[in-house]
């Protein structure tokens, strides 16, 4: 819902609701770099008006000393570092810029900015509630917004492609929710992306609620199945419903083609046996020292092939195969579907299929 009186929401006072960010593709993240670490709007920069720093040493002046003291300081603060802004990152912005401006709570940090801006010329807005009422949002359509859509869950054992399957899908005009990649990482033990830390939950949840607000609820939507945590994130609670309610899809890769599959997205790990063995260490529990010791060993021989064919067949798909059984009662209706090769074309041919099969199966029902 829009504010009355005008089409993007703008109210007299310069403030409009979350419902209208899509009308203000440029937004300014006012927070301290600290707080926009750890979540933002999608798109916004972050513009501090007060750094970390700055941010405590007010605070403790304001215990310590006076809230007029504290606002006094503060002002001094916000103005230079508004003033340094105006000289640099937004110096060339033309004559009809029109931010969405948001601190915290839509309080004084992003009011000050707002004027400012106004005052120039620019059309700046300033977000009603801040980033508090943004996460409020976040919450509510994470909660709702699942259940519009018509999942196709690609299920298939460790190695099997379904990452490069769901990649292709997306190539060939299909629509794709990727958890993994906004999770950065590949939802096991070995998953972790070198050089790609994890988001927090937040920016997890921010990024995931973009995606599903891009995808149209007529088509069908592809997702690779899922446990409830991907690395250190967690998948919401109606998006994991959705996806355990809904068809399934078997990639059927044979095991030769899994294992060259895995020699080369976990080249990384084949680079540094160390860092693997490290990771092997977490499965001492459930395998014993010997065998843990015999991996070692075929991974500083350099014996890949050996190494990734027993980590399949004694570890990796057993616990799949429990998995997908107990969280996807519909694998049983699956299609089944196995590429021939682990290239790029025979995964395009497999796409194709595929999404030609689940179309007709839908003009079935």
């Amino acid at each position: 819902m829009t504010a009355p009186g005008r089409p993007d929401g703008r109210r007299g006072d310069h403030k409009v609701p979350v419902e209208a960010l899509r009308t203000f593709p440029d937004r300014i993240d006012v927070r301290s770099p600290s707080e926009f670490a750890e979540d933002h709007i999608p798109g916004a920069t972050s513009h501090p008006v007060l750094d970390d720093a700055e941010r405590a040493r007010i605070g403790t002046m304001h215990a310590q000393a006076s809230a007029f003291a504290a606002k006094r300081a503060g002002a001094a603060l916000v103005a230079r570092n508004i003033a340094a802004m105006l000289e640099a990152e937004f110096a060339d912005k033309p004559r009809d810029w029109a931010p969405l401006v948001y601190c915290w709570r839509g309080g004084k940090r992003s009011g000050a900015l707002t004027h400012m801006l106004n005052e120039i010329g620019w059309r700046a807005v300033q977000l009603d509630g801040g980033y508090r009422a943004y996460r409020r949002h976040v919450v509510a359509n994470l909660a709702a917004l699942p259940g519009r859509f018509r999942f196709v869950v690609v299920c298939g054992l460790t190695g099997s492609g379904k990452s490069r399957l769901l990649g292709t899908l997306a190539d060939i005009g299909a629509q794709v929710l990727d958890l993994e990649g906004l999770a950065q990482h590949r939802g096991s033990l070995l998953g972790d992306l070198p050089d790609a830390p994890q988001p927090t939950q937040k920016w997890f949840e921010s990024q995931l609620l973009e995606a599903l607000e891009r995808l149209d609820p007529a088509r069908p939507v592809y997702v690779e199945s899922e446990s409830r945590k991907i690395g250190t994130v967690q998948v919401p609670d109606a998006l994991l419903d959705a996806m355990r309610a809904a068809d399934c899809v078997s990639l059927d890769t044979p095991r030769p083609l899994r294992v060259a599959l895995l020699k080369e997205e976990y080249a990384h790990f084949l680079a540094d046996p160390a860092a693997l063995s490290k990771r092997l260490a977490h499965l001492v529990g459930l395998h014993g020292k010997k065998t843990i010791a015999q991996w070692d060993a075929a991974a500083a021989a350099g014996d890949w092939d050996t190494l990734v064919g027993e980590l399949l067949v004694r570890h990796y798909d057993p616990t799949y195969a429990r998995s997908i059984e107990r969280n996807f009662p519909r694998i049983g209706e699956a299609i089944h579907i196995a590429p021939t090769d682990i290239g790029q074309a025979a995964f395009r041919a497999t796409a194709h299929e595929l999404d030609a099969r689940v179309r007709a199966r839908a003009a079935e029902r």
